[in-house]
């Protein structure tokens, strides 16, 4: 099974671009989409882009025009969709779509950004808490694979200039460590298991340049339940895919 995921930055921009011709040729079997950036006024009951031969799923922010934002094109259709974590909790902000399959889970999610001087890192950090007993409970039925922005670089070798950025949104101690408690909760991030050493980014700043230096982050993941690490066949960054200032990650596994 391959799935993608790519925070587009804007579905209405990105469809501007080679969006859809990236989009035929990775030809996954699940696509999902963080910020999408969508209002409700602005699509009805009709999401922008509905490719043939998908059950499309979305969510959007009610609370903030163009924010936030994720949708899901899946080739299977899924036993069940809900949106939002337990009790459809951080829906008004259309952070998460969570898709149950015959043998697993899969959580698209688009996690809160701690912001200018960190202004939503106590939010971020509740966040981080109630995603890990959401994702937990799922873990009990069947093993999960959660995949989007998670917004943030967990080590030193998944950003290009980590003493810089110690103090900033994506990399702050408490980021990190929630990451390192979300893994040690029975999860693995799939790239950096398969290649404990590779140096590779999925998101670039619009400024200085960044993309063409590569001066980047690796900010957007595939985790997976540990019991179902022996079915990775591949954990992927395509950063020659351009359109955004993210670019896709795709997962491979034997489900």
């Amino acid at each position: 099974m391959k799935i993608v995921s790519f925070n587009v930055n804007g579905i209405r921009a990105i469809l501007k671009k080679d969006f859809i011709e990236s989009f035929n040729k990775l030809n996954a079997d699940i696509f999902s989409l963080n910020e999408t950036k969508l209002s409700e006024d602005e699509f009805k009951d009709q999401f922008p882009f509905n490719p043939e031969g998908y059950f499309t799923y979305w969510t959007n922010s009610k609370i903030r025009k163009g924010y936030s934002g994720v949708a899901v094109f899946t080739k299977i259709k899924p036993l069940s969709v809900h949106y939002g974590l337990d009790e459809n909790k951080y829906d008004d902000e259309g952070r998460v779509v969570t898709l149950e399959f015959d043998n697993f889970f899969y959580v698209a999610c688009y996690v809160p950004n701690a912001g200018d001087e960190l202004k939503r890192l106590d939010f971020r950090m509740e966040f981080e808490v109630d995603l890990v007993n959401y994702l937990n409970r799922l873990n009990l039925i069947k093993p999960i694979v959660y995949a989007g922005d998670l917004n943030v670089a967990h080590q030193e070798i998944d950003l290009k200039n980590p003493k810089a950025n110690t103090h900033n949104p994506g990399f702050t101690i408490e980021e990190r460590t929630a990451m390192t408690n979300l893994l040690s909760n029975g999860y693995i991030d799939t790239f950096r298991y398969l290649y404990p050493e590779e140096v590779k980014y999925t998101w670039w700043s619009y400024r200085f340049q960044a993309r063409l230096k590569n001066a980047g982050w690796r900010i957007d993941y595939f985790v997976i339940s540990e019991r179902i690490k022996d079915l990775l066949e591949s954990s992927l960054i395509h950063n020659d895919i351009y359109g955004s200032d993210h670019c896709p990650i795709e997962l491979n596994i034997n489900l």
